[in-house]
C-alpha cells in the first residue's frame, strides 16, 4: 500500500497510523508533564505570578514577596514553550505524514527519532547539559518534522 492515501475507515488497522498515535501520545504526555514540573518548581521555589496563588503564604504585604520570578521556574517554562513550538507541528505534520502512505519502517524511524530527540532536549534543558546537546537535540527533532513535511508535500502535490 505504499504511496497511497489511507482511508479513514482503515485507520485503526493502519500500522503507520497506530505508530503515529503511540508516539504522538508519548510526546504530548511529555509536554503535559512540563506543566506539572513548572507547578512543582513554582511551589518549591515559592515563586508565583498571580496574587491569588500566594494566599496560602499570608495576606497583603507578606504574600507580595512570593510574587516574583525565579530562574529555575523560568527555565522549565522555556523548555515547555519549546515543546509547544515543536511538538504541536509534529502532531499535525505527523498525522498528514501517517496518512500519506509511508513505509512502516521509515515512519517508525521518523517517530522514534523525534520522540527521543524531544526527551533528550527536555533533559538537556532541565539538568542543564552543556551546549551543543540541547541545540543538537532540537535540530534533530526539527529536521524529522521537516522531513515528514517534505514527504507529505511530495506525495500530495507530486513535487
Amino acid at each position: 500500500r505504499r504511496g497511497e492515501m489511507a482511508k479513514s475507515t482503515q485507520l485503526i488497522d493502519n500500522e503507520v497510523f497506530r505508530a503515529y498515535a503511540t508516539y504522538a501520545a508519548i510526546v504530548l504526555l511529555k509536554m503535559m508533564l512540563m506543566s506539572l514540573i513548572t507547578a512543582y518548581f513554582r511551589i518549591t521555589r515559592k515563586a508565583f505570578v498571580n496574587p491569588e496563588d500566594t494566599a496560602s503564604f499570608g495576606k497583603g504585604e507578606s504574600a507580595k514577596k512570593f510574587l516574583r520570578s525565579d530562574p529555575d521556574v523560568e527555565r522549565v517554562r522555556r523548555g515547555h514553550l519549546n515543546d509547544l513550538e515543536n511538538i504541536v507541528p509534529f502532531v499535525g505534520i505527523g498525522l498528514l505524514y501517517a496518512l500519506s502512505g509511508p513505509e512502516l519502517s521509515t515512519a517508525l524511524l521518523h517517530f522514534r527519532i523525534f520522540t527521543g530527540a524531544r526527551i533528550l532536549h527536555t533533559f538537556a534543558y532541565l539538568i542543564p547539559l552543556p551546549q551543543p546537546g540541547r541545540g543538537l537535540s532540537w535540530a534533530v527533532g526539527y529536521s524529522v518534522t521537516f522531513s515528514m513535511a517534505y514527504k507529505v508535500l511530495k506525495t500530495a502535490w507530486l513535487l
